[in-house]
């Protein structure tokens, strides 16, 4: 029986190799949330989130003082208990926002070290669909000081000539008629048959300003709009989808199945992109998955597709794992030591029980320290 023995926590602060730029932030440094937790078994389960650009003090209290002694001594395969011990344990102090993430970094260790006690990877040990690999798209088109139309248009190009035949481009930042420009040298250079995502971060403040864009991208047919507003105007994404023939895509920032049932009932996405590090692990996302596919509504997981990887596979209604090919903007990738791997369009999954890859010990003791939980 597998008791949890220990967990520690570390706040890494990985700086970008490039300042880089949304529609309305720049950042320049990553803070992750990871954890460690150990059974008496000797086996250990990690997990990790990413906490913005400042949130890493926050994550590491939430671990210690709050979530992780609720854990401690008690069997790992109790997964749901955990879960509503934790969650009820943050009720007072965060349902939302780094102390739901820290709960998800917990979650998901849980789930990888029960499936590395049954001897199963991840995909495996949830009730595969896809055993092998799992669709991907390529995320990236991200504003630099210098970067034009073409030289987006030659990146997206770029994806299409590794294998992908899904690619995801940033929007939002500049007018209406500057971001057209963007998206039609991306639209012409990947051509009519590859799916074009575009990300807008948050970046309109209503509709009427959506619609600007809106009318000027219905052109060039891309196969989603993400994240339009902030996502706690769930009213506004709702009208926005009534008045574009366009998918809407959201919830990369939404946390519980309760949110993520009010966006279903109000039509307001025509695609989930609830992410595990977020929205309460991987013990949510799966209740989650399968409501939205009561509702007829498909899962593209946002980021972290170390993660989600595993999870697409194991899920009916999720089609795309979104795929950061290098370190630029997801620099989480150097705090592990194994990277997933592409095939024509198509990330390959790990075979190794869990997860399947580790901490770079080396590289996380350069960015950031581990602090064991005490009971």
């Amino acid at each position: 029986m597998p008791i949890i023995e220990s967990i520690d926590v570390c706040a890494a602060a990985v700086p970008l190799d490039k300042v880089t730029s949304f529609s309305n932030r720049t950042v320049s440094t990553r803070h992750y949330g990871l954890v460690k937790v150990r059974s008496t078994d000797g086996v250990e389960g990690i997990g990790f989130c990413y906490v913005g650009s400042a949130g890493g003090a926050i994550f590491e209290a939430a671990v210690q003082s709050l979530l992780g002694p609720v854990l401690l001594g008690k069997d790992s395969h109790a997964v749901e208990g955990l879960w509503q011990a934790m969650y009820q344990e943050a009720l007072l102090q965060g349902r939302q926002g780094t102390v739901m993430r820290a709960l998800s970094a917990l979650d998901i260790a849980l789930w990888d070290l029960n499936a590395k006690t049954a001897g199963l990877p991840l995909h495996k040990f949830l009730g595969a669909v896809e055993l092998e690999t799992v669709p991907a798209y390529a995320s990236g088109g991200y504003y630099l000081d210098g970067k034009t139309p073409q030289h987006l248009g030659e990146e997206m190009a770029s994806y299409v000539d590794k294998g992908f035949r899904a690619v995801k481009m940033k929007t939002g930042r500049l007018s209406p008629r500057e971001e057209e420009a963007r998206l039609k040298a991306a639209r012409e250079a990947v051509g009519p048959d590859v799916e074009l995502m575009m990300d807008c971060n948050n970046a309109w403040q209503d509709v009427t300003q959506a619609m600007q864009y809106i009318r000027r991208f219905e052109q060039y047919e891309p196969y989603f709009i993400e994240e339009p507003f902030s996502p706690d105007d769930i009213d506004s994404h709702a009208k926005l989808a009534r008045l574009t023939h366009l998918p809407i895509a959201t919830a990369e920032i939404g946390y519980g199945r309760w949110y993520h049932k009010e966006l279903l009932d109000k039509g307001a996405a025509g695609i989930l992109q609830t992410d595990a590090a977020v929205c309460g692990g991987i013990t949510e996302w799966k209740r989650i998955a399968a409501t939205a596919a009561s509702y007829g509504v498909v899962v593209c997981p946002h980021w972290f597709h170390d993660v989600h990887a595993p999870l697409v596979a194991a899920t009916p209604n999720a089609r795309y794992v979104e795929f950061f090919w290098d370190d630029q903007v997801l620099n989480f990738r150097k705090l592990v030591d194994r990277q997933l791997t592409h095939k024509q369009g198509r990330v390959v999954l790990h075979q190794e029980p869990g997860l399947g890859f580790g901490f770079d010990e080396r590289m996380v003791e350069r960015f950031g320290k581990w602090t064991r939980v005490g009971r």
